[in-house]
């Protein structure tokens, strides 16, 4: 029996620290807020177009992704079901692949990334409920500036090493990202973000090797978790 009571004494204990928490975790009222999150990008493969001029020529590489890191922050207003937001990022994604089919060329062992640093204004519609949980979707839109670092890599087929399979360069590109995600409530004020965006910018036509072009698309899938904190 002693032992029944002493159960019964920890669960009333519990339920007193836990059910004030719980009250506490609702969704926060409308007002200003702001967040910092941090997670991985995953870039898709895409096709980097490179154009000479003298004489005319296109070569057409298709570059393969490792993932790379996803960080930013945010700061916007919640209007109660509606949320709109600034937000800055910087996404990256490593180059794991170089593959040129019209000859035959694959490098291996690369050394170069790409990157991009973006502002947006984003729109997320919050899907209130009686729990501390709050699914919520939206997009959003703004400017990116993307670039790309030198990068070296080996020719699988002949082991010969190439120092300038892409030059370092760098130019702004419309940029658009759509998705969602959970907020759990913590309390009023602090509550965990966790969320994926799919993020894809207009063509980038890079210049450094004028009168040469490189030109690209950059689309990306990005998760990310963080910390929102409300005035």
């Amino acid at each position: 029996m002693s032992k029944n009571r002493s159960m019964i004494a920890l669960a009333v204990v519990v339920a007193a620290l836990v059910i004030p928490t719980v009250c506490l975790a609702t969704p926060p009222n409308p007002g200003g807020y702001s967040s910092f999150f941090l997670g991985a990008s995953i870039p898709q493969d895409t096709t980097v177009t490179t154009t000479q001029f003298n004489p005319i020529t296109t070569r057409e590489a298709r570059t393969q992704f490792d993932p790379g890191i996803n960080v930013g922050g945010t700061a916007g207003y919640d209007f109660g079901y509606v949320r709109v937001e600034g937000e800055l990022s910087y996404k990256q994604g490593q180059i794991s692949g170089v593959g040129e089919p019209t000859y035959g060329v694959h490098y291996v062992n690369t050394d170069g990334h790409v990157g991009a640093f973006a502002a947006m204004v984003n729109a997320f519609y919050d899907i209130h409920n009686d729990s501390p949980v709050t699914p919520y979707i939206g997009g959003g839109m703004g400017v990116a500036s993307v670039n790309i670092t030198n990068t070296k890599g080996v020719d699988a087929n002949s082991g010969a090493l190439n120092y300038h399979i892409f030059s370092s360069d760098d130019a702004a590109a419309f940029a658009y990202q759509v998705g969602g995600g959970v907020e759990l409530a913590l309390n009023h004020h602090f509550s965990l973000d966790v969320g994926y965006r799919y993020f894809g910018t207009s063509t980038v036509s890079l210049h450094d090797n004028w009168p040469n072009s490189t030109d690209f698309k950059l689309a990306s899938h990005n998760a990310q978790v963080g910390l929102r904190v409300k005035f």
